[in-house]
């Protein structure tokens, strides 16, 4: 919801606090609600609740669409944040971070501080936090999301803080949670009241992660429940701090390029994408990215490139820290060149293109595409260059024109031959008498590309009286209830 917010604030203005907002996602039976504001949890809407079945209780309700991707996204980048705080961090869920501050929160002046230190950042992003701790991993998502926030529990209290709390703090489907609460068990503490025999004999079929008495073990510290926080993202980086200011960023280009490609010839990687910044003294800071057609760690062609993207740079008053950092990589193997010390013919064109992509821009310098599709105008079409190879396409073997009329062009049908090509017909104020001719050849439309309505095509192969032989083709055929009469046009012309 706080990534919603901030957002939506800057396209338009957000409804008013007393109007309760939620956000969708697609359900079984339609919509079904994905996250609340605080005046509908106020209301006493909970998630997972069809959106139909709310607004007919209240009519105020504001619905807008979930984007759950997205919000994955900010989570993995706030895990990968929280690593401030501690070493050990990973998502959990959909809707918060997991950290194991085991040996860091004397770091912050113990977990008190750790803890408001944790709100007061999470403010400053624009973010709302429920924070908890306790001794186990379940317990401390339970007290977050289920005992206020801002709980400290102890190894000693840790059962009496978890008691009071509802069942479904277990995070169990809502099937179990639903026999749990026939049973008569609403709490926790009544779950641990009851005798361990009687339940493990109903629920010994059912998978741990849904297993109500071994997800309360791992709460209650009884069995491990290990936190295997993802390792962090490798950055390709090399730095350069300077003992005073300067303008130029030119020659000290080499001892960076050096270092990142060393960097990268370790882990047999390649540059696909640098960025490089500087750092005025100032405080502020100035960028600048190249991308390259093939991965590459060649040091004196990245420095090539990376030069002839440095005009314009404002330095201010100087700048004293450059970084280079590959923003993209992709493996690149260690190889041995030629013997008879030949140089390799596609190196040297990918480097031509990425100069004169660097040069005339990405737009600027394209090539042929292939496509997937039965419409001749749609097989080919123009791709950046840096965007990567174009892929082969494989089909049936047709003759087909050298030269496609882009757009096509619409002829003057004379005399028709009944299912057949124009007898005569005239193009650009000339009038042709068909000789001999073959086809047709029928192309349907695509009806997953095309608007409905669109009619198919009939192609023929005419060659005229001075021999010469086009490539026409006929849109519509009487009847088809799609339009008129059908009409003519020239789409290629053979050799």
């Amino acid at each position: 919801m706080d990534r919603w917010r901030r957002i939506t604030a800057q396209q338009r203005s957000l409804p008013g606090d007393d109007v309760p907002v939620v956000l969708s996602e697609q359900g079984t039976h339609g919509p079904v609600i994905y996250a609340l504001s605080a005046e509908a949890r106020r209301r006493g809407i909970v998630e997972g609740t069809r959106v139909v079945d709310v607004q007919a209780i209240h009519l105020d309700l504001h619905v807008e669409r979930s984007d759950a991707e997205g919000d994955r996204k900010l989570l993995d980048r706030v895990a990968i944040w929280a690593r401030r705080w501690c070493p050990w961090t990973v998502r959990d869920g959909m809707d918060g971070v997991t950290m194991d501050i085991t040996g860091a929160a004397h770091l912050f002046g113990g977990e008190a501080r750790m803890l408001r230190d944790m709100g007061a950042r999470f403010k400053m992003q624009g973010l709302s936090a429920r924070l908890a701790v306790a001794p186990t991993r379940g317990a401390a998502q339970m007290l977050a999301r289920h005992g206020g926030g801002g709980v400290i529990c102890g190894p000693d209290d840790l059962a009496v803080a978890v008691a009071p709390l509802p069942v479904a703090a277990l995070r169990i489907n809502a099937d179990t949670v639903r026999l749990l609460q026939r049973l008569g068990l609403k709490t926790l503490g009544a779950l641990m009241e009851v005798p361990r025999v009687a339940l493990m004999r109903r629920f010994d079929r059912v998978a741990e992660e849904f297993n109500p008495l071994v997800l309360l073990d791992r709460a209650l510290g009884r069995t491990a429940d290990p936190l295997n926080a993802p390792e962090d993202a490798v950055r390709w980086l090399a730095r350069v701090r300077l003992a005073e200011p300067v303008i130029d960023p030119v020659p000290h280009l080499d001892a960076l390029a050096a270092d990142l490609c060393r960097q990268m010839a370790k882990a047999e990687l390649g540059a696909r994408r640098l960025r490089l910044t500087i750092y005025r003294v100032d405080g502020e800071w100035r960028s600048r990215e190249v991308a390259l057609a093939s991965a590459s760690r060649e040091a004196a062609h990245l420095v090539r490139l990376m030069a002839g993207k440095l005009e314009g740079i404002d330095p201010g008053f100087g700048f004293d820290l450059l970084t280079l950092e590959a923003l993209r990589v992709e493996p690149l193997a260690l190889h041995q060149d030629h013997l008879d010390g030949a140089r390799d013919a596609g190196k040297d064109v990918a480097a031509l293109l990425d100069r004169l992509t660097a040069k005339l821009g990405p737009e600027k310098v394209t090539w042929s595409a292939w496509c997937q599709s039965h419409v001749p105008e749609r097989v080919e079409g123009r791709m950046a260059t840096l965007a990567g190879a174009p892929e082969a396409v494989i089909e049936v073997a047709r003759e087909r024109p050298l030269r496609l009329l882009e757009p096509t062009e619409e002829i003057v049908v004379l005399y028709a031959v009944p299912e057949g090509p124009p007898a005569r017909f005239r193009w650009r104020r000339v009038s042709y008498l068909t000789a001999r001719y073959e086809g047709p050849e029928r192309v349907s439309p695509e009806w997953w590309r095309d608007r409905p309505g669109t009619r198919l095509r009939d192609y023929y192969k005419v060659e005229v009286g001075d021999g010469r032989r086009f490539w026409i083709y006929r849109e519509g055929i009487l009847g088809d209830g799609r339009g008129g009469d059908p009409r003519w046009f020239v789409q290629g012309i053979f050799a």
